[in-house]
């Protein structure tokens, strides 16, 4: 997804209502939806995908990202069936939308 398809993504309510929360935390925000707050922050601090242009962090979440999506994706077709599932909403949180795969 690209950066201004997911921040109005997660402006949405289904975005916001979808995923799990700290377990540590008395923050209302979902894993996911924090993620893709870093995803759109990535995306638009580095808008050519240049290598040289990530941090440390960039990387490592980029790293987390790509290893919640691909196990998502392998554990359940529904994402890419039903879009009201809950799997599809994570996903989309995570800056993957499995209809455009």
């Amino acid at each position: 997804m690209s950066a201004p398809e997911l921040r109005e993504w997660l402006q949405g309510d289904l975005s916001k209502a979808s995923g799990w929360h700290k377990s540590d935390s008395s923050d209302t925000e979902t894993i996911g939806h924090e993620s893709g707050r870093k995803i759109v922050s990535i995306l638009e601090h580095n808008p050519d995908k240049d290598p040289s242009q990530y941090d440390s962090d960039d990387l490592q979440h980029m790293r987390r990202v790509v290893a919640y999506c691909k196990r998502h994706l392998a554990q359940e077709e529904t994402a890419k069936r039903n879009t009201n599932s809950k799997s599809y909403k994570s996903l989309k949180n995570w800056g993957h939308d499995p209809l455009k795969t």
